[in-house]
């Protein structure tokens, strides 16, 4: 039986607010999207790596790295609401009109420069030799979450989960959280749910050494120091 055919997509439009220009800012000297392709390059699992941006710079910067910008993304996928998996459903439909189709596909975000070739076939190998519906890279938190704290509008602070309070943290579960790198999917899977969190999904574990979200400035000092100790 052969191998089914899967798909990079990493969504990057622009306009991003927080922090300008932030799919091709400079991380460690590099755009920062060239790190999810050189990733995905160097995985050889892709038949196809593609960038989805509605920048023209973006997908200047893209080619150059490898990767394929074969068509603009949608001003209706482009906009603050839109989600990714409605990006990458988009892209597949104009591929389809391509007359191209994928079995699988793998969303790869274009600020993750913890992302690694290994990782990403580790993913691929772990949906496939498994056959479930999708994989998604997971750390887990480094404080138990049940004893989570919340200020309220009057600046009060309490516990989310009161009943928690006496727990001993090695009683309480391991809770995971997104790692933000990328997410394996099946197509018709992805293209029914328009979600990456599938009802069939198995976790592919990182450390938080590999993890770094990156939201605002100082996320991105953190990562770059992060970076810069594993390098």
């Amino acid at each position: 039986m052969s191998a089914p055919k899967s798909i990079a997509i990493i969504p990057a439009r622009g306009g991003s607010k927080r922090i300008p220009g932030k799919n091709i800012k400079a991380f460690n000297g590099r755009p920062i999207i060239t790190y999810s392709i050189d990733a995905a390059l160097k995985a050889s699992c892709f038949e196809e790596i593609m960038v989805s941006t509605d920048d023209n710079e973006i997908a200047a910067v893209a080619r150059q790295a490898g990767a394929q910008v074969p068509f603009m993304r949608s001003a209706a996928t482009s906009d603050d609401f839109a989600t990714l998996a409605q990006a990458c459903a988009e892209v597949l439909e104009q591929y389809a009109k391509l007359e191209k189709s994928f079995q699988i596909v793998c969303c790869i975000l274009p600020t993750a420069p913890f992302v690694s070739a290994a990782r990403l076939k580790q993913g691929y190998d772990l949906l496939v030799s498994n056959g479930v519906d999708a994989v998604v890279p997971v750390a887990a938190f480094s404080y138990p979450a049940q004893r989570a704290l919340k200020v309220d509008d009057g600046g009060k602070l309490s516990m989310i989960w009161p009943q928690y309070y006496n727990s001993r943290s090695q009683d309480l579960p391991v809770s995971y959280h997104d790692a933000g790198q990328f997410y394996w999917i099946k197509t018709e899977t992805l293209q029914k749910d328009l979600r990456f969190f599938a009802d069939d999904s198995l976790p592919l574990i990182l450390s938080q050494m590999e993890v770094q979200d990156i939201d605002c400035l100082e996320d991105w000092q953190l990562a770059e120091l992060k970076y810069g100790m594993l390098t």
